[in-house]
């Protein structure tokens, strides 16, 4: 089995299936079932996907939001949404204080130091409000669920807002045969196909939101494939490069202003770094320049896919 890792923390798939189990139990009793939604205002981290999971164990859709959000967005999302849960990081609750639903259960997960450090938070901002229960007591206090309840539905996405609010794209809940067809569906998108049966040879990094659909997607079907996870705190192009060194990474999933990005690096900080790991570099989400393409396919080589959706 494969882990996750986010600056010096690592947590093994194993270990993260057995949070999700816990987490799953603890939703039940708070009253989350098949059906229902659990609002995720997170950034990329080890909550993000022990919550998505335990949702998905129960057959409810986890949703995660966008936490740029203002309270205006936020509260509408969460009432949309129908929400019986919400959980989020310390740092970013009282942002959106006004903005959480009366009588709905708001969990809130420590925001780890790799968070803190990309984005300049001070220990003040991280602060666990005495009213609110802290993720990981929460979740060590149940035993695993020992059976799923339905089949995995997916995440609940919601839409960019272009037309008025954004919708809240669910799928129906599927039949287990549906599931596993998603499932190997996903995996051929993502480019994860050929490594199903030696998922250890996948080592896939998360460079963007996991609020968003496609990384939404990306990250969730890696971890459940038993892949290794790396997780970038807060995009950087050279932070990347030396991620992709280290860690020998072999898949991505990216979108055009990252390549952009990347390409504006000088050339002596661009050859600095052996690449050679990479294998399958998927984008999308945003017209790519045909000559932003063609400079990262000279430089990575013939390994860049690209999805319209």
């Amino acid at each position: 089995m494969g882990e996750i890792r986010s600056g010096d923390r690592t947590l093994s798939t194993a270990d993260l299936f057995a949070r999700a189990a816990k987490a799953a139990t603890g939703f039940a009793e708070l009253g989350v079932s098949s059906g229902d939604t659990v609002a995720l205002f997170l950034r990329n981290d080890f909550a993000f996907y022990e919550a998505s999971l335990a949702a998905n164990l129960l057959g409810a859709y986890p949703v995660p939001v966008n936490w740029h959000y203002t309270v205006d967005e936020a509260n509408y999302l969460f009432e949309d949404s129908g929400a019986k849960v919400i959980v989020i990081h310390a740092d970013l609750i009282e942002g959106i204080r006004a903005a959480l639903p009366v009588g709905v259960v708001v969990l809130v997960v420590s925001t780890p130091p790799e968070i803190r450090e990309a984005y300049g938070l001070a220990a003040s901002q991280c602060k666990i409000p005495e009213d609110m229960p802290e993720w990981q007591s929460w979740r060590d206090a149940y035993a695993p669920l020992e059976s799923q309840g339905a089949p995995n539905p997916g995440t609940m996405v919601y839409t960019s807002g272009t037309t008025g609010r954004p919708k809240g794209v669910r799928r129906a809940q599927p039949t287990l045969a549906q599931a596993e067809q998603w499932m190997n569906l996903a995996a051929r998108g993502c480019g994860f196909t050929a490594y199903r049966d030696n998922p250890q040879e996948m080592v896939i990094a998360i460079t963007g939101p996991m609020y968003h659909a496609a990384p939404n997607t990306y990250g969730l079907t890696a971890a459940r494939l038993g892949a290794t996870v790396i997780i970038q705190p807060r995009f950087d192009p050279e932070d990347l490069l030396r991620m992709i060194e280290a860690n020998r990474i072999t898949h991505m999933h990216m979108v055009p202003i990252m390549f952009v990005r990347l390409l504006k690096l000088p050339e002596r900080v661009r050859r600095k770094y052996d690449l050679s790991s990479l294998r399958w570099i998927l984008h999308g989400a945003a017209p790519c320049a045909e000559s932003v393409k063609r400079q990262m396919i000279e430089w990575w080589g013939p390994i860049v896919n690209e999805y319209y959706g």
